[in-house]
């Protein structure tokens, strides 16, 4: 049965004026229909000329039921990493280029939420990756990603699937990607495109010296290790989830699994994920 959205929360692109009037238009359209709104507190600052409730991303996750993402697919990965353990679902409206994930127009998002409002809409379910690395651990809705830092050589590295040894590496690094993130980093680098309903994982080395080591699809309720080796000192290697949480190594491994909570993304009606391949890809369509 469809959910009833009652209480809106508004999330726009992080350190960019430019969603403002979006945003502003949004929340009129959700205050005319009646629909309690709360603007993340970030957000709100640059929105002038409104006066809802504001809240932290902690409070949207505890209080809305739904999340009004306005940015592009970098928004939505940011705010998909911070409210993956509420269970609010999400919907991205698309101010970047790809929209991958983010794929309501502003033009038409009012036609699009009353849609969507009226229960007619589709839900998928996308899982995210937890990495730990020196006792701390990370979400990673796209990728999590190894990679050299401060040095022009390679970096070495060991690689554990479920404890059991695959190989030794010399290499620029690793992306560990999800279904979702198989159309980001990991594409670029080689890896193949899957299905995000996929419970699967993509280990896709970068550079590697040798031409041998390509990409590997595993389970993606398998547990994977990263041991840096050799001659490679750990200040040399950086561990980047989503492109967007960097820092650089203290100790030599990083632990990268299934995150226990899933994101639940909320599509228009009759949302193809095929369509949307062909149309950022620049696929071929039907002959004319």
């Amino acid at each position: 049965m469809p959910q009833t959205f009652k209480t809106i929360g508004l999330i726009g692109k992080q350190g960019d004026p430019c969603p403002r009037e979006t945003l502003l238009r949004l929340a009129g359209f959700l205050d005319e229909r009646g629909q309690r709104v709360i603007v993340e507190s970030a957000t709100a600052k640059r929105m002038a000329d409104h006066h809802l409730p504001v809240g932290s991303i902690e409070e949207i996750g505890q209080q809305c039921d739904l999340a009004l993402v306005v940015g592009g697919d970098g928004t939505l990965l940011h705010a998909a990493r911070d409210l993956a353990d509420h269970n609010v679902p999400m919907v991205g409206v698309n101010l970047g280029r790809l929209g991958f994930l983010a794929d309501v127009s502003p033009e038409q998002m009012f036609e699009t939420l009353e849609g969507i409002f009226a229960g007619q809409y589709d839900e998928d379910y996308r899982f995210l990756l937890s990495g730990r690395i020196d006792g701390q651990v990370h979400k990673a809705f796209n990728d999590v990603v190894i990679h050299k830092w401060n040095t022009a050589r390679m970096i070495e590295f060991e690689t554990y699937i479920d404890g059991k040894f695959v190989d030794t590496q010399r290499s620029d690094g690793m992306i560990i990607s999800t279904p979702t993130g198989s159309t980001a980093y990991a594409l670029s680098g080689g890896g193949p495109l899957m299905h995000p309903s996929l419970n699967a994982m993509v280990l896709v080395p970068i550079c590697p010296h040798r031409l041998s080591n390509r990409p590997i699809v595993v389970s993606g309720d398998s547990h994977i290790d990263i041991v840096v080796c050799g001659h490679t000192q750990s200040e040399h290697v950086r561990f980047t989830c989503d492109g967007q949480d960097s820092q650089t190594l203290v100790e030599k491994q990083v632990s990268i699994c299934k995150h226990d909570n899933p994101i639940r993304l909320i599509h228009p009606k009759g949302h193809d994920h095929f369509n949307i391949l062909r149309a950022k890809l620049g696929w071929g369509g039907h002959p004319h």
